[in-house]
């Protein structure tokens, strides 16, 4: 069993009596990824979101999302059905608000509040 968003599922079930899903064996009504960029372009106008809206831009958003709040490069990786880390590194797109997050948690791991070193525990 794949673990998916509940928003994911409703639309699964949505359309699961649907006949081109019912013939073609599919989840959801779309029957290319460029039919499907074209209604994320129409989404796009109808939102009013000046980015063009694709399915690549999709998955890089997903990826920066999942990887900027603590879910692990590799678990990442799984979730886009990448076989090799390395396909999913180029995904990962460092923001500086997880810099700066990260550099305060080892700046108070440390330092004290006045600024002194704090001890090496042993």
């Amino acid at each position: 069993m794949v673990p998916i968003l509940p928003v994911v599922e409703q639309l699964i079930d949505k359309y699961e009596n649907h006949p081109y899903c019912k013939v073609n064996n599919r989840l959801i009504p779309v029957n290319s990824n460029f039919r499907y960029n074209v209604y994320l372009k129409e989404l796009a106008v109808i939102c009013g979101i000046k980015r063009s809206l694709n399915t690549h831009l999709a998955r890089h958003t997903f990826a920066d999302m999942m990887l900027n709040n603590g879910i692990p490069l590799e678990d990442v990786g799984k979730m886009l059905g990448h076989r090799n880390i390395r396909t999913t590194q180029r995904y990962a797109r460092v923001q500086k608000h997880r810099i700066s997050c990260n550099m305060a948690s080892v700046r108070d791991k440390l330092f004290t509040a006045s600024g002194k070193l704090r001890p090496v525990s042993k």
